[in-house]
């Protein structure tokens, strides 16, 4: 268990990292577009594009690294009110459902999405990139929340987790 625990938290921080390079880069070119906008008197249609393509996956990758950290925003009112055993039933339920979510609308649903946008060609408007490859997000963020809530149904059950 050992092992596991070192390769997510390995795991949780190349997220961390990719996440902070990603809103660097959202940052950075939102900047450049006010810049070049006001200063230059010139707009530059691809940073709006490179901006959506980086709060996508920002957001997405966003989620799988709050479901690691199981820091998703929930209204708890309810569940404080619970026994030290039925908030475990809930806490395993809302686990099995966040990886049903993550298996039915992400995984399948993200990857019929790439399959159909790379199967008919479809590019970006302006920077003419695959658009199967940043719906590529999708799937792979599906997988790693599905990864996570295993993880945390196992400790749940070990009683590891106890909120």
């Amino acid at each position: 268990m050992k092992t596991s625990n070192t390769f997510f938290d390995k795991v949780v921080r190349f997220l961390e990292v990719f996440l902070i390079i990603i809103f660097s880069l959202l940052v950075f070119d939102v900047l450049f577009q006010v810049f070049s906008r006001y200063i230059l008197k010139a707009s530059f249609s691809w940073t709006e594009e490179l901006a959506r393509f980086s709060l996508i996956w920002m957001s997405i990758l966003g989620a799988a690294y709050l479901n690691a950290k199981r820091e998703h925003l929930s209204m708890d009112f309810l569940y404080r009110k619970f026994s030290a055993s039925r908030k475990r039933k809930v806490s395993m339920l809302i686990e099995v459902l966040i990886f049903l979510f993550a298996l039915i609308v992400m995984v399948i649903g993200g990857l019929n999405l790439v399959y159909t946008t790379l199967h008919l060609g479809q590019l970006s408007g302006t920077l003419r990139i695959p658009l199967g490859y940043i719906y590529a997000i999708l799937p792979f963020s599906g997988l790693l929340i599905m990864w996570f809530s295993i993880l945390h149904i196992s400790k749940i059950y070990k009683n590891q987790i106890t909120d």
